[in-house]
């Protein structure tokens, strides 16, 4: 396929020809390899590993719980869903990036395994990821958190799920997360943005990988409620929790991610936004750029506003 040239900053030049194989063959071979990488996750001199299993509608998700070394016995507590278009396990730099937050902001975080499309298609993520949640709010006490202090975050398609798990927590008439962080997220269904239309054949991620991405995860638009798979079209986004939101610039979601900070932000909701410059999606793969170490910087404050400890870092 010959590429469009984009002005993609140099940290990010290595990926410029890179998206991953979208087709059954690949996939079911991606899921089993990257799913390993969940078990090599272990405690360090800095965090506390631990595994978890979390029941959820016909079986049980992995889980992990990062605790710094030295959180407190009420501690803050961020629920992190990985990005993938619902259907790529989570990546190195999503494990990286969670003991990051961990220790940087001082919280601990669950982060989330939840089962993937094709074979787990909407709307199981979502209902798994609020599962997660739930156990966690049911569980809180036995893993000394603190009820008022945990929030959401996720990536991509993982951002969704962490918008959306606060819709669903608005039905379910529970304790809404205190915050939520939405990197590069996926906020509509199929809406035919600018960002869309333009960007056909950026790295990583485009509007034909996420064609495909949406095929496999809904493959049947009606099998749950519409605002779960299209946050961006809630009537209830006035009570959504202060939000930190983040876009790349050469990403086929990036307008579908300003539509939605605005939209959040005129009805009210303390709306902190990040529109990062030369980046694609998927760019904090890229751990040692002064750009994402800018951004993890800018996603740090904001997490420490609402979920920070007592306790100096």
């Amino acid at each position: 396929m010959k590429r469009t040239i984009y002005p993609i900053h140099p940290d990010f030049k290595k990926y410029e020809k890179f998206n991953p194989p979208l087709n059954p063959f690949a996939l079911t071979f991606m899921q089993k390899f990257m799913g390993f990488l969940f078990n090599q996750e272990k405690s360090n001199s800095e965090i506390d590993v631990l595994k978890l299993s979390i029941p959820v509608n016909n079986g049980t998700i992995r889980a992990l719980l990062y605790s710094p070394k030295y959180s407190t016995n009420n501690s803050s507590c961020l629920v992190y869903y990985h990005g993938g278009g619902f259907v790529l396990p989570a990546a190195p730099s999503h494990y990286h990036w969670a003991k990051e937050y961990a220790k940087r902001v001082g919280c601990k975080v669950l982060f989330v395994d939840y089962r993937l499309a094709p074979k787990y298609p909407f709307p199981i993520p979502p209902e798994d990821s609020f599962k997660a949640y739930t156990w966690l709010l049911e569980n809180a006490y036995k893993y000394s958190i603190d009820l008022n202090r945990i929030a959401v975050g996720g990536d991509s398609a993982g951002g969704e799920l962490a918008t959306v798990v606060c819709l669903m927590a608005m039905d379910y008439a529970i304790k809404v997360p205190c915050a939520q962080m939405l990197i590069y997220p996926v906020t509509a269904h199929k809406l035919e943005t600018q960002s869309v239309i333009d960007f056909v054949d950026t790295p990583l991620c485009n509007s034909r990988d996420l064609e495909k991405y949406q095929n496999y995860y809904a493959k049947n638009e009606k099998t749950g409620k519409w605002e779960y798979l299209s946050p961006l079209d809630s009537n209830q986004l006035n009570h959504m929790p202060p939000t930190y939101l983040e876009t790349a610039e050469f990403d086929c979601l990036r307008d579908c991610g300003i539509l939605y900070a605005n939209k959040l932000s005129s009805q009210g909701v303390v709306t902190v936004v990040n529109h990062t410059k030369g980046t694609i999606h998927g760019y904090d793969i890229n751990l040692e750029s002064d750009i994402v170490k800018e951004s993890i910087n800018h996603r740090v404050k904001f997490l420490q506003s609402y979920l920070k400890d007592s306790y100096e870092i």
